[in-house]
C-alpha cells in the first residue's frame, strides 16, 4: 500500500504542469515569489530545490527583489531605562511593518546591508552576518579582541560584483603604549573574505583620520569601498578614499570646489553616503547655537565615474534641511528620509534641484520616541536565498529558530504601552476634573 502511494506521488510529481513548461518561464514565475513562499517551495520536489538553490538564480532573484527601507536603532539608555537594538522595514508603499527582524539581537550593531545579508558587531568576540529573510547567522571572530575604543562604526561589509566575494573591513586604530587603541588615526584595513580562514592586515598608503570615518560614515558602491579623511590642502580640507575589494588597493579622489560659507554659520559638516548607488557627499555648515542642529542649506554632490574621468555634480541643494542625516543611505525613490523638530521619521518627496524641505509633501513613517534620533541608521536591503552554509568552515553557522519568531511584534508591544502610559494620563486629567467639581475649595 505504502509502495502505491510513493508511485502515485511520484507519478503526480512528475505530472506537475509548471514542470512541463520552458525553463526560462518556470525562472520568471519563481523571480516573482517572495523568500518566504521560496523556502517552501524547495521541498516540493528536487527540481525544484536544485532550480532554487542554484546560485545564479539566487543572484538573479535578489537583482529583481524589491528594496526596503531597514531603520535600525542601536542599544541605548533613557531615563535609565535600557532599550534593545531594534529595526523596522518600510515597505515600497512607504508603510511601516510591524513585524520584528528577529535576526538582530538586544546587543547588536548594525554596520552594514548587502544582498539581504546585515554585518553585525556584537560586544563579544565575534560579529555576525545574518541572512535578514531565512534567518540563517554566521558568527565569525573578530579581527583583533579587546581593542580599546573599538567600535562598530568602524566594521564595513561589501560586495564585490566581479570575484562574487563577500568582505567586511575593519580599521584598525595605531597602537598607543603598544596596543591597539582606535581613538585618532589608523595606518591597517584589516580584511575578512566570506569563507576564509583568517582577517588579513593591508596597510594605507599614509596614517588616515579615524574620526572622519566615525563622523561621516562609509559606504559600499561597485565593490569598492569609500569613506572621508582629513587633507588640509585639498578642497573644503577633505578628500574621498576608496579602497578597491578585488585589488585591495587604495585611491584618493578630490571633493569639488568648496564654496563660500555665511559668516553667521557655524563650521561645516560632511557626510559621504550612497544614493541609487552613486557616491555622494552631503555637506552643510552647522548652528552656533546647537553644534547638532543644521543651518543654511544643505548640498547633495554626486560624483560621475566615466572612463575618461570623474566629475562631481551637485544633484540637490536643501532650504531649512533636517538636523540629522541617516547614513547610509536616507534618499529612496525620490524621497528623502529625513527627523525635523519632532519625534517622528519622515519621508519628503524631492522636487527639482533646489527646494524647502518645510514645503513638500511628506509621509510620517512612524514616531521613534522615545529613542534619540542621532542613533537612526538608515539602509536600502532586499530579502535574498542567499546562503551561509557555503561559508561554515571559517564560523559557526545557527539555523533560524521557530518561525514563530518572525512573528513577533516589538513594534506593536511598544504601541501598546504607550497606550497605556496614554489611558494613565487620560484616568489622572479625568481624575483631577472629577476634584475640581466636586471640591472646588480645595483648589482655590
Amino acid at each position: 500500500m505504502a509502495s502505491e502511494e510513493t508511485k502515485a506521488k511520484k507519478q503526480r510529481n512528475e505530472e506537475c504542469i509548471i514542470n512541463s513548461l520552458p525553463e526560462d518561464l518556470i525562472e520568471r514565475i519563481f523571480l516573482r515569489l517572495p523568500v518566504s513562499t521560496l523556502l517552501r517551495c524547495v521541498s516540493v520536489c528536487k527540481h525544484w530545490h536544485n532550480f532554487i538553490r542554484d546560485p545564479q538564480f539566487v543572484v538573479s532573484h535578489f537583482q529583481c527583489a524589491p528594496r526596503d527601507v531597514l531603520l535600525f536603532f542601536q542599544q541605548e539608555s533613557i531615563s535609565g531605562e535600557p532599550y534593545p537594538s531594534d529595526a523596522i522595514l518600510i515597505d515600497e508603499a512607504w508603510s511601516p511593518s510591524t513585524c520584528a527582524v528577529p535576526v538582530i539581537g538586544p546587543d547588536d550593531f548594525l554596520f552594514g546591508s548587502c544582498n539581504g545579508l546585515l554585518g553585525l558587531y556584537t560586544k563579544a568576540s565575534t560579529i555576525k552576518i545574518a541572512n535578514l529573510a531565512t534567518g540563517e547567522c554566521l558568527h565569525l571572530e573578530k579581527p583583533a579582541k579587546n581593542v580599546k575604543g573599538d567600535h562598530f562604526s568602524f566594521y564595513s561589509f561589501g560586495f564585490h560584483p566581479v570575484t562574487k566575494e563577500y568582505k567586511i573591513t575593519h580599521f584598525l586604530g595605531d597602537c598607543v603604549e603598544g596596543r591597539p587603541h582606535n581613538k585618532d588615526r589608523f595606518s591597517t584595513i584589516q580584511v575578512y573574505t566570506l569563507g576564509d580562514e583568517k582577517w588579513k592586515d593591508i596597510r594605507t598608503p599614509e596614517a588616515l583620520s579615524l574620526i572622519s570615518v566615525r563622523n561621516s560614515g562609509v559606504i559600499n558602491v561597485d565593490g569598492k569601498m569609500y569613506w572621508l579623511t582629513e587633507e588640509m590642502l585639498a578642497s573644503w580640507q577633505h578628500a574621498v578614499m576608496s579602497f578597491d575589494l578585488r585589488e585591495e588597493s587604495f585611491a584618493m579622489i578630490q571633493l569639488p570646489a568648496a564654496r563660500e560659507d555665511h559668516d553667521y554659520f557655524g563650521p561645516r559638516k560632511f557626510w559621504i553616503r550612497d544614493i541609487d548607488g552613486k557616491i555622494c557627499i552631503v555637506t552643510a555648515q552647522i548652528s552656533r547655537y546647537g553644534p547638532k542642529a543644521l543651518a543654511g542649506e544643505l548640498q547633495i554632490w554626486t560624483l560621475d565615474n566615466t572612463v575618461e574621468q570623474q566629475r562631481w555634480s551637485q544633484k540637490y541643494n536643501i532650504k531649512n534641511p533636517p538636523n540629522y542625516i541617516p547614513g547610509p543611505h536616507f534618499v529612496h525613490r525620490d524621497r528623502i528620509l529625513a527627523q525635523l523638530c519632532s519625534d517622528n521619521v519622515y519621508a519628503y518627496e524631492l522636487f527639482g534641484e533646489n527646494f524647502d524641505v518645510n514645503l513638500c509633501k511628506g509621509v510620517n513613517l512612524l514616531d521613534f520616541s522615545p529613542r534619540k534620533p542621532y542613533n537612526m541608521q538608515s539602509y536600502i536591503c532586499v530579502k535574498s536565498l542567499v546562503h551561509l552554509d557555503v561559508y561554515k568552515k571559517a564560523g559557526i553557522v545557527h539555523r533560524p529558530k521557530q518561525w514563530e519568531g518572525w512573528q513577533l511584534k516589538k513594534w506593536e508591544t511598544w504601541k501598546r504601552r504607550l497606550s497605556k502610559l496614554a489611558d494613565l494620563q487620560c484616568r489622572m486629567h479625568k481624575f483631577e476634573h472629577h476634584l475640581l467639581v466636586c471640591w472646588p475649595d480645595c483648589y482655590y
